[in-house]
């Protein structure tokens, strides 16, 4: 995890939405999981999260959407993508209450990925900088399975939601109508994504919204990010009776209730 990692048991596509092409690495067979990357971009550990979720019987598609795909990013260079990214006006890091543009990207890739792989729906999980993204895209109906990992936008405020609140309440509406759920994951001490999004998220969202909650000293102490954050990628402890490999395999298991046939 700390090489740089091919890709090559992925088969990277251009694929073209809305007059818009990226770069989408797929893998797997079965109903479709878009995996979308944490800051900086799709590092080995994320591609490791990617792989175990086409070993539990999907199929991966995993949208580049910054940095380098597949690369151990050095501390400036991460910067650098950080920076990008919050002056993108794809992303809108620093408005509450507003939706992502990539956002209606990613939910014509959900309902590409749905035709192309059949079964009941689709599966989304984003993180960090796009953990609230996979909300978004239940505007699709394709999209059955939203699971948010440490969600951390907007950037400058900690209860804000990265959602037109229009937006939010039609998720809502559509949630009770069809009986789901989203799952979502944080550390209780993370700096980035703090209780007061999660507690927004539950006023709004009401028992729809099920927050997890890992304590800090759960998380992997060897990761080179100090502040507990990236609960499936960075901080993941991957051995028997850990919280965050517990966390992973909920996720999983989320995955097939709502996309089994």
């Amino acid at each position: 995890l700390d090489q740089d990692d091919s890709l090559d048991d992925f088969t990277p596509r251009r694929i073209t939405l809305d007059c818009v092409e990226k770069r989408v690495h797929v893998a797997g067979s079965g109903p479709a999981v878009i995996v979308m990357a944490e800051m900086p971009g799709i590092s080995p550990h994320v591609a490791r999260f990617a792989r175990w979720v086409r070993d539990a019987g999907f199929t991966v598609y995993m949208p580049s959407l910054f940095g380098r795909d597949g690369a151990v990013p050095g501390v400036e260079e991460g910067v650098a993508v950080f920076r990008r990214a919050c002056v993108s006006a794809e992303f809108r890091a620093f408005a509450a209450n507003e939706s992502h543009p990539v956002t209606q990207w990613l939910r014509a890739l959900a309902r590409q990925a749905h035709s192309e792989c059949g079964g009941p729906g689709v599966g989304a999980i984003g993180m960090c900088f796009t953990g609230n993204f996979a909300l978004s895209m239940m505007l699709e109906p394709a999209v059955l399975a939203p699971v948010l990992s440490q969600p951390s936008l907007p950037i400058n405020d900690p209860a804000g939601m990265h959602i037109a609140p229009d937006e939010l309440a039609a998720v809502k509406a559509r949630m009770d109508a069809e009986d789901l759920t989203v799952l979502a994951y944080r550390f209780e001490g993370d700096k980035f994504c703090k209780a007061a999004r999660f507690a927004a998220y539950e006023a709004a969202l009401g028992d729809r919204f099920q927050g997890r909650v890992l304590a800090d000293e759960h998380a992997n102490p060897d990761s080179p990010m100090k502040n507990p954050h990236s609960v499936v990628t960075l901080h993941l402890i991957d051995e028997e009776g850990q919280p965050t490999r517990a966390a992973r395999d909920e996720i999983l298991d989320f995955f097939k209730m709502r996309l089994s046939d």
